[in-house]
């Protein structure tokens, strides 16, 4: 009867959750990551908008061809006074078309600068959106382990309704037989109400955590699937390293590509102090009756500079100067946050493990305590407090034990993204 009664109380809450389960491991997981994460999506197109950043830049190496053209209406067409006579020098009403082609030298490296510069911007999104992916590889593991951890727990929960419905009816064949008070009676329906609560909150947990899991993996809300069990066989964290290459770090090599690309923005700048060479070809005409050579083509070599822009220039070049030394404190710091994040996760799988260890001893304890007590109940010699408690404490004792396999497991995983192996 105890089960009937649990089945049609988390039927509501299950029966969606078997209807599709499929075997999943944490490594399929990883890889709907990759290709369903909306976050993710977003972010990668961060690196093609810095694709197109590399082709401007790039166009510094090309020529420039303009156009122009139009019609012009004057009042008076432009003249000369010759003895006292308006000679026009032109046409009243006229058409025109100028096409140039412009071509930089030499800039002083301003170009190269530019485009190398538009380069590494690209690389250091693409090793960003490798540390993003890492983070939210985190997170997958991080609630992968949740739900397996809530999903024990709910099956605890379970367990510990049967054990109070049972000590129920126990507590009820006593109290009617005249060998116990009602307050025995109370107590054990009271605490049958707890067990219910409890089930449901963590039903209710477990729930929530599916849900922020398929969000994570590009799924509908309503998939489900039979997520492997933890390996408690082997509970030894990894050693703790004093040094380990710092290079494995996406974030770490997008900030020293983001320091190349402020020392080219310091070479850039620089290069406005000096002046441009260039060539130009250009065809110019104007409608004009006036004169025999209407069509005019020209070839140019200059240079060009420009003398004052406001200190613009100087600005530019201080703020390349910053960017530079704030990119390089920021290295230092994520250096020493890195170390922190590896020493924090190593400490914690060091006492997850011993956590592990100490809970399974103790659940099993626990079971056998529980066991003495139903039994002294029974025979009249314990008191229904004395069960109660005792299945308190082994529901408390196994939410200890799962909790420690999942931090375990998590800390493991955070060990491996410090270290850039996740």
């Amino acid at each position: 009867m105890p089960r009937i009664y649990l089945l049609a109380l988390f039927a509501p809450l299950f029966l969606l959750a078997r209807a599709e389960a499929e075997p999943l491991t944490l490594q399929e997981c990883l890889k709907k990551v990759i290709t369903a994460n909306h976050e993710l999506k977003v972010s990668a197109f961060d690196e093609k908008i810095a694709e197109g950043n590399i082709g401007v830049a790039k166009s510094g190496y090309l020529p420039q061809v303009n156009f122009q053209g139009g019609y012009t209406v004057q009042q008076d067409p432009q003249s000369f006074l010759i003895q006292g006579r308006a000679v026009p020098t032109q046409q009243p009403e006229y058409g025109f078309i100028s096409v140039s082609v412009e071509q930089t030298l030499y800039d002083f490296g301003r170009s190269s600068a530019r485009y190398q510069q538009a380069k590494d911007l690209r690389e250091a999104l693409s090793f960003s959106q490798t540390a993003r992916t890492k983070d939210v590889f985190l997170q997958v593991v991080t609630v992968y382990y949740g739900i397996l951890e809530y999903r024990k727990l709910t099956e605890a929960a379970e367990e510990e309704i049967v054990q109070m419905t049972d000590h129920l009816r126990v507590a009820k064949n006593l109290y009617e037989q005249g060998v116990v008070t009602r307050n025995d009676l109370l107590q054990a329906e009271v605490q049958l109400a707890n067990s219910k609560q409890r089930g449901l909150l963590e039903a209710n947990r477990l729930q929530n955590s599916w849900l922020y899991f398929n969000y994570l993996i590009g799924q509908p809300a309503s998939y489900r699937a039979e997520l492997e069990e933890v390996d408690t066989t082997e509970t030894i964290p990894a050693p703790v390293e004093d040094k380990f290459p710092l290079t494995n770090r996406a974030e770490v090599m997008a900030l020293h590509k983001g320091i190349d690309a402020a020392a080219l923005a310091i070479k850039e700048s620089r290069s406005y102090y000096f002046p441009v060479i260039f060539t130009r070809l250009g065809v110019d005409y104007v409608q004009n009756n006036k004169v025999e050579e209407q069509a005019i083509l020209s070839a140019t070599v200059g240079l060009k500079i420009n003398l004052f822009d406001g200190l613009a220039t100087t600005s530019h070049y201080r703020q390349a100067v910053q960017t530079r030394m704030q990119n390089e404190e920021k290295l230092r710091m994520l250096e020493s946050q890195i170390r922190l994040e590896y020493d924090t996760a190593s400490n914690d799988a060091r006492i997850a493990a011993e956590r592990i260890k100490t809970a399974a001893k103790a659940v099993t304890q626990g079971e056998e305590n529980l066991r003495i007590n139903k039994d002294r109940y029974q025979e009249h010699v314990g008191t229904a407090t004395d069960v109660i408690d005792a299945q308190t404490l082994l529901t408390k004792t196994k939410a200890e034990y799962f909790r420690a396999l999942s931090d375990y497991e998590v800390a493991i995983a955070r060990i491996k993204k410090a270290k850039g192996e996740l």
